[in-house]
């Protein structure tokens, strides 16, 4: 793994944007993100070339699904400012942005999904932020050696 690189996990619901989603149009901005720990870690320490671990949550079964690369570093997420937008906030405000977005690229999809049971089951992932109960952060660090167990994991389907 490259030194300088981080890793990353970013949940988003197949039904409203999945990884055949990212694979058909190739890269997406990362918008809608409304918790400030989400936000803070797109806009403060996310950069080019950081790996994603693409999880589908919400549904049956949940988990990873495949990998993603940040290909634009954080920028102000428009949709805040959008009246017909689900992700308006009338109190962002385009000269001092509130929220923002970063934008990712596709780089895999998994034969099968790597079901968060099947995380919670490897000794080298029991510190993994996904499974801990009631963590619900839509993005959240991983380790390096996180990454790499999903992704074997992933890749034997």
């Amino acid at each position: 793994m490259t030194k300088g690189i981080k890793y990353w996990l970013m949940k988003s619901e197949p039904d409203v944007f999945g990884i055949d989603d990212l694979a058909r149009v190739d890269s997406e901005p990362w918008d809608g993100v409304r918790n400030y720990q989400a936000r803070n870690f797109m806009r403060d320490e996310m950069r080019v070339g950081d790996m994603v671990l693409f999880y589908h949550s919400n549904s049956k079964p949940s988990g990873v699904v495949g990998v993603a690369r940040v290909c634009r570093e954080a920028y102000p997420d428009h949709t805040a400012w959008d009246e017909k937008s689900k992700y308006f906030d009338p109190k962002s405000d385009p000269d001092n942005p509130r929220w923002f977005m970063v934008e990712v690229e596709f780089v895999e999809k998994f034969p099968a999904v790597v079901a968060l049971q099947a995380l919670k089951a490897v000794d080298e992932l029991k510190e993994m932020l996904v499974i801990r109960r009631g963590m619900r952060l839509s993005i959240q660090p991983v380790t390096a050696e996180e990454f790499r167990v999903v992704q074997r994991l992933g890749r034997r389907g």
